[in-house]
């Protein structure tokens, strides 16, 4: 055999040992059980979502897909895990904001948002409301604002910690309206709502599904929400933006990544799989009942949104110097 049959059938060869993987690479559904991963504790907003869409799409792909909870430091302890995991689409992430928006501009953390993460789709979002003790006097958003002027040392918001998105939506609340305000971070949102139920601070920009059972109940008032439109399930409490800052938003997502390094392929095939489960009616009621709204999206679409909230919310980090402690 010559030098050139040789390195022919040297790279023939090569090119057989590589076809399996690359065939296995592509599989979709994965061959094993699907992990969906989620950052934070069960119970929660993005814990009930996660455990809803995975039930949906199981029963759609006929494999198991498991919801994992791994809590700690806001989210970006998983998200640096799935950035450098398993990458054959077995492993997908419901991403948050904090972790891909605001925590990389206050801290170091082990892993580039758009680098080391690639999207799938949108999943969920919702708004925060900024809800009040009845006790406290304020009726509306204009008391409120009226109060921060007239005693900026007497009023204060509480967060889920610093770096938080119900932190960040309190800084750009007092940027919007000229006030002045203290913060009071919490290590979640069960202490921080008992301690607003006790009127110990003025107020509170809490996830829906954690204040409207004591909004329901007369213990607390909402007073505004912060996306541009009314959500349905919130129909009549006002927007921050109707009510004299037009264009306030500030919303609270989670959205699907996986690996960069998991193929396009199969990104592309989730990201079908994904969009047709919150399109799906079922998904969409039960979504609302949990206070949430479905986001699906295409990969595109979400890759430009979560780069145009991490450029926000960064303006905004360097704006008031916020840092993690």
């Amino acid at each position: 055999m010559n030098k050139r049959h040789l390195l022919s059938a040297i790279a023939l060869a090569t090119s057989a040992l590589l076809l399996p993987s690359l065939a296995s690479a592509q599989d979709f559904p994965p061959k094993r059980p699907v992990t969906l991963y989620v950052g934070f504790a069960p119970g929660g907003a993005a814990d009930a979502a996660a455990r809803l869409i995975a039930k949906k799409l199981t029963e759609n792909i006929g494999q198991n897909v498991v919801v994992e909870n791994k809590a700690g430091a806001g989210g970006n302890i998983v998200h640096q895990q799935v950035a450098n995991g398993v990458a054959d689409g077995s492993v997908i992430l419901l991403g948050s904001i904090g972790p891909m928006a605001i925590a990389p501009h206050m801290m170091k953390v082990g892993y580039e948002p758009f680098k080391d993460l690639a999207a799938i789709s949108g999943g969920v979002n919702f708004p925060n409301m900024l809800v009040v003790n009845k006790e406290s006097g304020i009726k509306n958003l204009a008391d409120f604002v009226a109060l921060a002027k007239k005693a900026p040392d007497t009023v204060s918001f509480a967060s889920t910690g610093a770096g938080s998105a119900s932190h960040l939506t309190g800084e750009l609340f007092a940027i919007r309206t000229n006030t002045d305000m203290l913060h009071v971070p919490y290590k979640g949102g069960a202490p921080a709502m008992q301690d607003l139920l006790a009127n110990r601070f003025t107020g509170y920009f809490s996830a829906p599904p954690t204040s409207i059972p004591h909004v329901e109940s007369g213990k607390l008032i909402a007073i505004a929400t912060t996306g541009l439109t009314r959500p349905s399930y919130l129909s009549n409490v006002p927007t921050v933006a109707e009510s004299g800052y037009p264009g306030f938003e500030a919303l609270n997502w989670y959205a699907f990544l996986a690996s960069a390094k998991v193929p396009s392929p199969i990104l592309d095939k989730w990201n079908a799989e994904i969009v047709k489960v919150l399109n799906d009616q079922s998904t969409k009621d039960a979504l609302t009942k949990l206070g949430l709204s479905g986001a699906p999206s295409t990969r595109a679409e979400l890759t430009s949104f979560m780069q145009k909230e991490s450029e926000k919310w960064g303006k905004l980090v360097r704006e008031k110097k916020i840092t993690a402690e």
